[in-house]
């Protein structure tokens, strides 16, 4: 059976809490940084809830331009707010875990953002897993949004500035 086992990890130049507010508004569907690649919708509670449900959209081609599309519904696990948020997949395509990791760095000016996602493909997708590179494609989707990230997070404001 197909599985993956991935850690995909960016420096971002803004605080851990930045960061965290960032993830939790693409999980509550702000579309800023994860797409075209993923977006999010709220199924119930928050995603910064334990029992809090996502539901995810993979668009292989790139939001809003067709093709084949991977959905699935992560359910959190654990919070540790700027620290750490754990999911569970729970339905659609993929069964597994995600862990994503906010390390602060240089004082907590810059944040290291990691993503485990230990998982398997479910229904249609393990046939496809068979002959595409899904690990691959996964980890560089992953990689590029936490690039955007960082690149949204570079044209906000200092908090002192906002002043």
């Amino acid at each position: 059976m197909t599985g993956y086992d991935l850690i995909d990890e960016v420096v971002v130049d803004a605080p851990p809490e930045a960061v965290w507010e960032a993830l939790l508004a693409e999980f509550r569907g702000a579309r800023a940084w994860w797409a075209p690649d993923n977006t999010f919708s709220p199924v119930s509670g928050s995603p910064d809830e334990v029992g809090g449900e996502v539901r995810v959209t993979v668009h292989t081609r790139g939001a809003d331009k067709g093709g084949p599309k991977l959905r699935f519904t992560a359910r959190t696990t654990a919070v540790e707010p700027a620290r750490r948020l754990s999911v569970e997949y729970v339905d659609g395509v993929f069964r597994g875990t995600s862990d994503f990791l906010l390390d602060p760095l240089d004082a907590g000016r810059r944040t290291r953002i990691g993503m485990h996602f230990a998982g398997r493909p479910a229904g249609w997708l393990k046939v496809l897993a068979k002959v595409a590179d899904i690990g691959a494609q996964h980890s560089r989707s992953t990689s590029d949004a936490f690039v955007r990230l960082g690149r949204v997070l570079e044209r906000r404001p200092a908090p002192e500035a906002a002043r």
